[in-house]
């Protein structure tokens, strides 16, 4: 009997084993999917010569995360790789907004959008290493971040500290409207905010395209060489020196729940497999409460609450193999791994207005990777493996395009919306069509069947807006990774601090599970009341 059971294969599920057999547990993984990864895998299904990421791709999170750190993960193996840019976003006037590897390119750039836009950048910058590595260090701390907190509360009582704090609580088109008197920074940054589920006026906002734009101008947006599937292949290697193993195929049915307690899993086979200690679940909040758990071994409360859900935009994606590189008009867009499509702040308006109303947008805003750019090991010299994809509402009511489409998601549904994005990219690239050799579709019940926790492509597992953050995430009262059940954890993005692949939630649960035993009853008790 192993003294702990995860329930997922993602990362998060993988770096909770790995937490968990560093300090000695003995640990077995179960995984529905026939492999490990969850969200971050790799396969050739485009073509057969072009690698594609078939979720997540760049890792600015992770490159930052003192959780994969620590792991130190380059001992089984793993690589990053960069593009020579790390963000553009081009406008169809020719100018683009670039993100470069170093602020003071950045800077440079920005100050043909604006007089001082340059300075303002680099002032940005100098203020995120004042206080960049304290922001991380809370953000994926257990919650609340006690020490992390008290570093960075004692920095924003310094001079300019209030002022940063409200300039982080502000929607990201004021924030850039009152950083930068050009287009460059604004776009930098609230494209930036909808990498999650936040239009440009949402509050907070500010505070996450800042966080995502620093993080590119300290880190880069790296990947993984050979694929995305390279960082999951380097979490699993490490179990299995420890002992670990991860069973993929075993779909957990039930959490077995004794006396209030979990004591193990039942599996989709009838096996029930028990945890001496612990059973930690890398699964969605809904998911995990609704049908693994059941109502009635949770509080009335928690069960009216998850009524309350609310899941992050659904989203739609299409994979390329190109014959050659992306022709942008806007040069800048030339060598960034990661590039923005839409009309200015306004367009990114729109589309969030449109997601917003339950329509699917008819311009949508395409976020696209250039696979290759960052790293040439995944499709032959010459070529791209290049991807993009755009949000939906998870519930459509109409269709703010020409196409009537529904939320069927049938075959016409999928050709017409990808036809949609790839005239999208058109736009910006003239000629794009031409070099298309293959595509694949993803569409938002396809995410949904490859990764159940991607509740109709819902990246982040539930909503980033802040009724949903820290002592309200999943549902209000939680925000840490223990539940109602005493021996049960929640270690997916559904937990504080949420989606990216950073590994946080894990590293969270198995903490948690790891705590001083005279602790643990009270943190469950505080989940029921």
């Amino acid at each position: 009997m192993p003294d702990a059971v995860v329930i997922g294969a993602g990362p998060n599920g993988l770096v909770a084993a790995n937490v968990l057999a560093d300090a000695g547990w003995s640990v077995e993984v179960l995984e529905a999917q026939p492999e490990p990864g969850g969200a971050v895998r790799s396969d050739r299904g485009v073509h057969p010569d072009y690698v594609s990421d078939l979720f997540s791709a760049f890792y600015p999170l992770a490159a930052a995360s003192p959780v994969l750190t620590r792991l130190d993960l380059a001992a089984e193996g793993l690589r990053w790789s960069h593009a020579p840019r790390v963000l553009a976003h081009p406008l169809r006037d020719g100018r683009c907004a670039v993100l470069e590897r170093d602020v003071r390119d950045t800077a440079a750039g920005l100050a043909a959008f604006g007089p001082r836009d340059g300075e303002a950048w680099q002032a940005m910058y100098d203020q995120w290493c004042t206080v960049g590595p304290d922001v991380v260090r809370a953000l994926f701390a257990p919650f609340p971040p006690v020490r992390a907190g008290l570093r960075l509360a004692a920095k924003l009582r310094a001079p300019g500290g209030v002022r940063l704090a409200r300039s982080l609580a502000l929607p990201v088109r004021r924030l850039g409207e009152e950083e930068f008197a050009g287009d460059g920074g604004r776009l930098l940054l609230a494209g930036c905010a909808l990498h999650a589920d936040m239009a440009p006026e949402s509050a907070v906002s500010g505070g996450f395209g800042w966080l995502m734009s620093m993080l590119g101008q300290s880190h880069g947006f790296p990947v993984p060489v050979g694929g995305a599937g390279a960082l999951t292949a380097a979490l699993v290697s490490r179990l299995e020196k420890r002992g670990v193993a991860v069973r993929c195929g075993e779909r957990v049915a039930s959490v077995v729940v004794r006396g209030g307690t979990a004591v193990g899993v039942r599996t989709g086979r009838g096996e029930v497999v028990r945890g001496r200690r612990a059973v930690l679940a890398d699964v969605s909040a809904p998911a995990l409460y609704r049908d693994l758990v059941g109502e009635e071994h949770l509080p009335a409360r928690l069960v009216r609450d998850l009524t309350r859900f609310q899941w992050d935009f659904a989203t739609f994606k299409v994979d390329w193999a190109l014959s050659g590189p992306v022709p942008w008009t806007a040069p800048g867009a030339r060598g960034a791994g990661t590039v923005h499509l839409a009309d200015g702040v306004d367009g990114l308006t729109r589309f969030a207005s449109e997601i917003a109303m339950g329509q699917v947008p008819g311009s949508p805003f395409a976020l696209v990777g250039q696979m290759t750019t960052a790293d040439p090991s995944r499709s032959p010299a010459g070529t791209e493996s290049a991807w993009a994809y755009t949000h939906v509402p998870q519930e459509i009511t109409s269709d703010a395009g020409p196409d009537g489409i529904t939320g069927r998601w049938d075959d016409g549904e999928q050709q017409a919306m990808a036809d949609r994005v790839e005239a999208q990219v058109e736009r910006y690239a003239p000629g794009f069509r031409s070099l298309i050799r293959a595509r694949r579709i993803l569409a938002p019940t396809t995410l949904q069947a490859m990764n159940e926790n991607l509740h109709l492509g819902a990246i982040n597992n539930g909503t980033t807006a802040l009724h949903q953050q820290a002592v309200f995430r999943p549902v209000p009262g939680t925000g840490r990774p223990e539940t109602p059940v005493k021996g049960l954890y929640l270690a997916s993005a559904a937990a504080h601090p949420g989606g990216g692949v950073h590994g946080a939630p894990g590293a969270n649960a198995a903490r948690a599970a790891l705590g001083p035993r005279f602790l643990k009853p009270l943190l469950h008790r505080a989940q029921r009341v």
